[in-house]
């Protein structure tokens, strides 16, 4: 049997293959955040295409950090029953699923906040609001968002909870030392810069309890000139099992780019492998590599070579979402996906979806 078809398990989460749909923002929720019924069709497509886990788009855990429109809200207990729902929907088709949750910190587009906040102040080009420092009181706020956040999942039916601490937002941003250049017990050495992820993580686990699963999504690189190293991303990693996670997904962090446009051979494939790499050393947690998955190829050998544990993807699953079926039964080897990143929504209610001629999908 293909390695991809293996079982596995983050956590106490048994997953039944390797294949983990890595959070896609669905742009399918009302102003308030609550999801629109294309989400849960969304939803039930890709559990009943056969990936061993979904994990759903990001989540807000609080108003302040919504990081664009129409982004799913989770930071109401009123939220609860729509998020029971997206559990009952998967569940139905044989499916796991994981909420990722958010705060986009100083990464909220104008449309959506009023204002911006960060752990230092700051402004820049790439930003489309300046950011204003966050109080010690808002931090402890923020942290019992997360953890409320946490809660609801878990109350809704939903099988375990990813923080989001890559592409730049919040939890990201304390550990990058571009933007966190706070003195007080929130910045300075990698250590102090980690704190806010450790009292987030624990505060979760207050409410969750140990058995839950609680994972992250981590941006172990910046790709700016003063953010964080590739060597004290793997030192934030090795403390991640006593920190009290259970599984890491590996991605890039500020500024970098986290969804290469053109991938089309196999050594286009998993250029987060070298972070991974140089994780897999620190660390005994289950590792999920996103980036460019395309080929059976290239997945199996990924997984034979113990650098990751697990295969996520999201591009191509918005082009198939029945590929792992195609990949179990022999019928497809590699995905269509051309890689464009055409798949964001153009405008409001249409949500993510394929765009890229099918007609040229199909020839490759």
């Amino acid at each position: 049997m293909s390695l991809l078809f293996t079982p596995g398990k983050i956590g106490t989460l048994e997953i039944p293959n390797r294949l983990i749909r890595s959070a896609t923002a669905e742009r399918m929720a009302d102003d308030a955040g609550y999801p629109r019924q294309q989400y849960y069709d969304l939803y039930r497509e890709l559990a009943a295409g056969g990936v061993g886990l979904i994990i759903t788009g990001h989540m807000y855990v609080h108003p302040t950090g919504k990081c664009h429109p129409e982004m799913t809200g989770v930071y109401s207990d009123d939220q609860v029953p729509g998020l029971a729902k997206l559990a009952q929907v998967i569940h139905a088709e044989g499916g796991k699923v994981v909420a990722q949750i958010n705060h986009g910190g100083m990464q909220c587009a104008k449309e959506a906040v009023d204002g911006t906040m960060a752990p230092s102040a700051i402004d820049e080009e790439f930003l489309e609001q300046p950011a204003r420092e966050m109080t010690p009181d808002e931090i402890e706020i923020l942290i019992d968002a997360y953890a409320q956040a946490a809660r609801r999942v878990k109350e809704s039916g939903i099988d375990g909870v990813q923080l989001h601490g890559a592409h730049g937002y919040l939890i990201n941003q304390f550990i990058s030392p571009y933007v966190n250049r706070r003195t007080d017990e929130w910045g300075g050495d990698i250590e102090d810069r980690t704190h806010f992820l450790r009292e987030v993580t624990q505060a979760v686990r207050e409410q969750v309890r140990q058995d839950y699963p609680v994972l992250i999504k981590f941006g172990m690189q910046d790709s700016i000139e003063g953010g964080l190293a590739a060597d004290e991303g793997a030192q934030v990693i090795a403390r991640m099992s006593e920190i009290g996670l259970d599984g890491v997904e590996l991605s890039g962090g500020l500024r970098a780019t986290n969804a290469k446009k053109g991938i089309r051979r196999p050594k286009d494939e998993a250029y987060f492998r070298p972070l991974a790499q140089k994780a897999r050393p620190s660390t005994n947690l289950p590792i999920a590599l996103v980036g460019g998955m395309r080929s059976r190829e290239v997945m199996e050998t990924v997984l034979a070579s113990g650098d990751a544990d697990f295969i996520s993807m999201c591009r191509p699953l918005i082009s198939e979402p029945n590929f792992p079926q195609m990949l179990k039964e022999g019928i497809k080897n590699k995905s269509r996906c051309i890689s464009s990143n055409n798949c964001w929504a153009e405008s409001a209610g249409v949500g993510i979806g394929c765009k890229c001629p099918l007609d040229k999908l199909e020839e490759r």
